[in-house]
């Protein structure tokens, strides 16, 4: 029976006035059927393909490149490397010399999570000026066959800027991005599973997910890596 020891949810919830990029459509969750009046409930729920804990596809920043739902699904699951970053100050880079011993560390196919803990500003005015990922650090995973990146932050390049370095390196890639995950301080046990699989959107941009780590213990070793 396949049953992971623990399961740590990273997504961010989605709501009514939570944080969103700057300019992309607000949440909104609306009935639009109730028990009282049809006997059942069913909800109207509006929001943009990069709301919440997300994922993009390469098309979001290459008019040639990937769509969400062309994606290979192996892709959205594998061994997570989480590199620790805590103590990052407002529009602080996440610099190559000091994640190098980690950057020497990851392998193709593993999904490179980088644990800031920002995502408890969520809601606060600071939410936009996280920490990012110098381009160098990005370029440095992909020669060693990476091509899974994710934060926990609104944006891995800096918010507010009109270049995204690291967006385009990794789209350049053939590469996906996942953004405003949560919880990575909980992931304490080795080698996690993450999982963060995309909304079947046909031919979209990016998708939010139900992003999760699990411990597999030695069930581990039956994800296949590269």
């Amino acid at each position: 029976m396949f049953r992971p020891r623990k399961i740590v949810d990273l997504s961010m919830p989605i709501r009514r006035g939570m944080p969103v990029y700057p300019g992309d459509p607000q949440p909104d969750l609306q009935p639009a059927a109730t028990l009282d009046k049809d006997g059942f409930n069913v909800s109207h729920l509006h929001l943009g393909t990069h709301t919440g804990t997300h994922v993009d596809a390469p098309y979001h920043f290459s008019e040639g490149g990937a769509r969400i739902d062309s994606l290979p699904l192996e892709w959205f699951v594998g061994t997570g490397l989480i590199i620790p970053v805590p103590g990052k100050g407002p529009r602080e880079c996440i610099c190559l010399e000091e994640v190098a011993p980690w950057v020497e560390r990851a392998k193709p196919g593993q999904l490179v999570l980088f644990a800031t803990g920002w995502w408890r500003k969520a809601g606060e005015a600071d939410y936009v000026r996280h920490p990012y990922v110098e381009v160098r650090v990005i370029e440095a995973l992909l020669d060693r066959g990476v091509r899974v990146f994710g934060i926990d932050a609104m944006n891995i390049d800096p918010t507010g800027e009109t270049d995204y370095p690291v967006h385009r390196a990794i789209t350049a890639a053939g590469g996906i991005i996942i953004e405003n995950l949560c919880n990575l301080n909980a992931v304490d046990f080795a080698d996690p599973v993450i999982v963060v699989f995309p909304l079947r959107i046909e031919g979209a941009d990016g998708s939010p997910v139900r992003a999760v780590a699990m411990d597999l213990g030695d069930g581990g070793s039956a994800v296949r890596e590269g």
